[in-house]
């Protein structure tokens, strides 16, 4: 019986070692990403491995991990324009590296390729881009420095094995005084356009004036040649009308009482 057991706890260990053993040889690549293998006697092999699960040669060989999907970063730069104006640039990148160039990128820059590459071609392809345009052409042809920027940028990501699907200024910002100038302008462009606006309400008064004063004249014309035609008659017509404007008023008030002249009239008073 003793030696069934020991017989048994000869087997599970053999079993564990050789689980350890296989375990240790194995390695998972997830979606997404490669392995580059370095070889304790060879160095960095040449071959990329692609995702699944894949066999080593245990502590012989160690598998380099690298996520090859397109990532995000944000790289601020503070530059001059062309005027020798501040200019504070935040530059968004998606990157990737190419899959075939990781032992290349592993053996000459490292894991942290991003950390070590992007900060400093960002920064050097945004100083040599907006050198070449003003404060003003940075807002009017932000467009253009944009794409600029792009084809710059991903010319230079590429001699280190890096692919940049997408670049895009996110922030653009100028120093204090430029800020206030540029708001001064704005505050006298306004002022000068409500003096305009005083200037041309004015000009429209004087006219309504005048053409208010040419047709004052016209009817005293008209008023004068009309009374040199009839006369007196004129003038008797416009009292009758007057007279029947101030009787229709009258007949409409409640506190009037018309006395006919000519007659008697009885009020009744009491006793």
């Amino acid at each position: 019986m003793a030696k069934l057991f020991e017989s048994i706890g000869k087997l599970g260990l053999a079993l564990a070692v050789g689980g350890g053993v296989v375990n240790s040889a194995l390695f998972n690549v997830d979606a997404g990403h490669r392995a580059v293998i370095f070889d304790r006697f060879r160095g960095v092999q040449d071959a990329v491995v692609g995702e699944g699960t894949h066999f080593l040669i245990p502590w012989v060989q160690k598998p380099i991990i690298f996520d090859c999907r397109s990532r995000p970063r944000n790289v601020p730069v503070v530059t001059g324009s062309k005027d020798l104006q501040n200019v504070n640039i935040t530059l968004r990148i998606l990157f990737r590296p190419v899959a075939n160039q990781l032992p290349r990128i592993f053996t000459s820059i490292g894991e942290d390729y991003d950390e070590r590459v992007l900060p400093s071609i960002t920064t050097e392809v945004l100083k040599a881009v907006v050198a070449r345009f003003d404060a003003g052409e940075l807002i009017t042809q932000r467009e253009l420095v944009s794409r600029q920027v792009s084809e710059d940028l991903t010319e230079r990501a590429s001699t280190f094995g890096l692919i940049l699907d997408d670049v895009s200024l996110t922030h653009l910002t100028f120093g204090k005084e430029f800020t206030e100038a540029v708001e001064m302008k704005q505050v006298a462009q306004q002022e000068a356009e409500r003096a305009r606006f005083v200037v041309e309400k004015a000009e429209q008064q004087k006219q309504a004036a005048i053409i208010s004063a040419a047709g004052d004249s016209q009817a005293a014309l008209l008023i004068a040649d009309s009374l040199a035609v009839a006369g007196d008659g004129l003038v008797e017509l416009r009292k009758l009308e007057a007279a029947e404007d101030i009787a229709f008023q009258l007949s409409r008030s409640r506190n009037v009482t018309y006395l006919p002249s000519g007659q008697g009239t009885l009020l009744q008073l009491p006793q």
